[in-house]
């Protein structure tokens, strides 16, 4: 059975670099979650993934700043979608690296366990695990955010252009999850993004990937540069973390050639973890195994 990747478009949804239409947005990630499960409602949709019981970490990635960094606008309405479901907000935290990152994204920090909760692994009583998780040719601590706080987890990354891996996407996202990850860019990142994704913290718990296609930085990331960054306002979903990823870099790809641009394979930095993840059986890669649907709101 092929795996399904979901491609929805909303007009309007970033009228200007920077600026992210709420409302549209919400349409979208409804109109995902029914197109993804096949279900006809977005409460129907969130269930189909989602349990009353689970607690849901939204991993976002703040490194780039305000102008490439899943925003409010997106992460918000994500986390009220899943309410709908049958989530209580108490039971959803929206998360990253540190507070600082977090607040210059443009999230406001809460701890409050009524609502949302939205903070960085360097909070204080957070942090990192004491003892190394050794897996494959990774040796890393983990965020306890990750470990311990949440049951579920959502990688809700930026599609972008990566000097070194190539593209960062979904997988790629769980480098936020552990405390070296400058240890891993050798080689094009190939193959610790699929090594990450693949320790127990982070496999047991995935659970979607919903990959921020508004803004595409499609060449010079992952730091934003808006001579190579094009409006595309669209989201990108997949239960496959392997597909979803090998669809993102599809579209990069597409950008680039569209461009003038040579490919990430001749400039000798094409994503080869994907290829790796997809043999660690995490999930699919090949173009005759990937089910893409498009749509628009």
């Amino acid at each position: 059975m092929p795996a399904k990747v979901v491609l929805v478009r909303g007009r309007g949804a970033r009228p200007e670099p920077g600026l992210t239409d709420e409302a549209t947005v919400g349409r979208m990630l409804e109109r995902g979650f029914s197109l993804l499960t096949g279900r006809t409602s977005a409460a129907e949709a969130v269930r189909a993934i989602f349990g009353p019981s689970d607690r849901v970490g939204l991993k976002i990635n703040g490194i780039a700043g305000r102008a490439l960094t899943t925003p409010p606008e997106v992460a918000l309405p994500l986390a009220r979608l899943l309410v709908g479901g049958g989530l209580a907000a108490r039971r959803i935290t929206i998360w990253d690296r540190t507070n600082r990152e977090i607040r210059e994204a443009g999230y406001k920090l809460n701890l409050d366990g009524n609502e949302f909760r939205v903070f960085g692994t360097d909070t204080a009583d957070v942090g990192y695990g004491v003892e190394p998780l050794v897996h494959r040719q990774i040796g890393s601590l983990f965020s306890r955010i990750q470990t311990n706080l949440v049951t579920a987890s959502v990688s809700l990354a930026v599609l972008k252009d990566h000097g070194l891996a190539g593209l960062t996407a979904g997988m790629k996202n769980y480098f936020g999850a552990v405390h070296n990850p400058n240890k891993y860019h050798d080689t094009n990142c190939d193959p610790y993004v699929a090594e990450v994704f693949d320790s127990p913290p982070v496999r047991e718990k995935h659970r979607l990937t919903i990959l921020d296609a508004l803004t595409i930085q499609y060449h010079r990331g992952p730091s934003y540069h808006a001579r190579w960054a094009e409006n595309a306002e669209t989201l990108i979903f997949s239960l496959d973390p392997v597909a979803a990823d090998a669809v993102g870099w599809r579209v990069v790809e597409g950008l680039r050639k569209a461009k003038g641009l040579p490919s990430l394979a001749e400039e000798k930095r094409a994503p080869g973890y994907i290829a790796t993840a997809e043999r660690l059986g995490l999930g699919k890669a090949g173009p005759d195994e990937i089910q893409v649907v498009e749509d628009e709101v």
